[in-house]
């Protein structure tokens, strides 16, 4: 049997190797202590949950939902008029069975094969993914610790400026954790304008930003809907990733074409999500502020942990990682991760499969306790792994 030539290049080979390698460490009885995947441990809003209960016993909600209901687009319009003072209309919102299929669909409703994406690196490899698939020439935006890991709009070849037809951008960042400020946001306007580039920007993490600041929407520069749409995602901000509730706000056109794919391909999201949907984005929001302070709090526990030992990273400004250059006496990032396992338990994801611009860092989510997070630092220091000599 024949797969399409697609799937050649669709591999998840670290995340394999590192399962594999996760596999046996445990079965020679060892702790490991995972900071790999970006899996929200922190338990659901009770309220949404006893709302998703309630909906769920409900015969008439097993019916298709072939369209977004009127509460859950109003309860996205008040969101983000409140959050971002935007103000959306009803034909500027759809939703998504998670961001993840979004990047698919806004790249098959809009790319035909040989046009140009630019996408950023280090970026989430989904970003790329959609593209791809949909027969894209993929040209990468350098993100780098000399810029802050910020899109420098100047380095980009003109003449791929002139082809580019969609590009993709993330703040805060998945994987570097950095926040673009808001001056940023009106140089990407500005250029996709000049260059007549539709933009895709997501914004899963924009509750995930720390030391008082509060995240941006793309869409509050003026002339963003002209040019783009945002993706927003409950998963993240409300630690409800299994339920797939995103939606895609922005560009009416753009979102007129994702609403007609989507017709082709799913019958829209289940009734029940859509309840738990509106229960969060209309109800209180503290508990959208423990979440944040609890990223924050692990990012400070384990950042001035690894200092504390000998590990220089640098202090991040948002998402739910840390960003870290690996110990100089390591050639690549697969090693030292390699390193870490084996002598120390400790599970994170080299940066170099993010990307090319990626080599020499880590992510590490921050995906576990307080108790967790000081058993790493404990075992890290303990295992001379950080000594200049390996």
């Amino acid at each position: 049997m024949k797969c399409s030539k697609k799937m050649t290049n669709l591999s998840s080979a670290i995340f394999t190797e590192l399962k594999e390698k996760k596999l046996d460490l445990i079965s020679r009885g060892r702790e490991v202590i995972d900071f790999s995947v970006g899996t929200p441990d922190i338990p659901p809003d009770e309220n949404v949950v006893e709302e998703l209960k309630s909906e769920v016993s409900k015969i008439e909600n097993y019916k298709y939902a072939i369209s977004d209901s009127d509460e859950l687009i109003d309860a996205v319009i008040t969101w983000y008029k409140r959050r971002y003072k935007v103000q959306l209309n009803r034909n500027e919102i759809t939703s998504l069975l998670g961001s993840q299929s979004g990047f698919a669909e806004v790249a098959l409703s809009m790319i035909d094969p040989g046009d140009v994406v630019l996408t950023q690196d280090p970026g989430y490899p989904i970003f790329s993914v959609g593209p791809y698939l949909a027969g894209a020439e993929i040209h990468k935006m350098p993100l780098l610790k000399k810029n802050n890991f910020l899109i420098d709009f100047d380095s980009i070849d003109e003449d791929i400026a002139k082809r580019a037809k969609l590009m993709v951008v993330s703040y805060p960042n998945n994987p570097t954790a950095s926040t673009a400020p808001r001056w940023f946001y009106g140089k990407l306007v500005a250029f996709a304008k000049k260059y007549d580039i539709a933009v895709l920007h997501d914004n899963a993490y924009s509750e995930l930003v720390f030391d008082g600041k509060v995240g941006e929407s793309f869409l509050s520069v003026q002339g963003a809907k002209d040019v783009g749409i945002e993706f927003n995602s409950l998963s993240k901000t409300y630690s409800i990733p299994g339920c797939r509730i995103a939606f895609a706000v922005g560009n009416k056109y753009i979102i007129n074409q994702i609403k007609i794919l989507k017709s082709h391909v799913d019958y829209g999201m289940f009734l029940p999500f859509q309840k738990a949907a509106v229960k969060a984005l209309t109800g209180s929001q503290e508990y959208v502020k423990v979440v944040r302070n609890t990223y924050e709090s692990r990012r400070n526990l384990l950042i001035n942990g690894f200092n504390k030992i000998g590990w220089k990273v640098d202090m991040t400004a948002g998402s739910m990682f840390v960003w870290a250059k690996i110990p100089d006496k390591y050639e690549n990032s697969v090693e030292f991760t390699m390193d870490l396992m084996e002598k120390t338990g400790v599970i994170v994801v080299p940066g170099s499969s993010f990307g090319d611009e990626g080599e020499g860092f880590v992510r590490i989510a921050l995906v576990q306790s307080d108790d967790k997070i000081l058993k790493a630092i404990e075992n890290i220091e303990k295992s001379g792994i950080l000594n200049i000599e390996k």
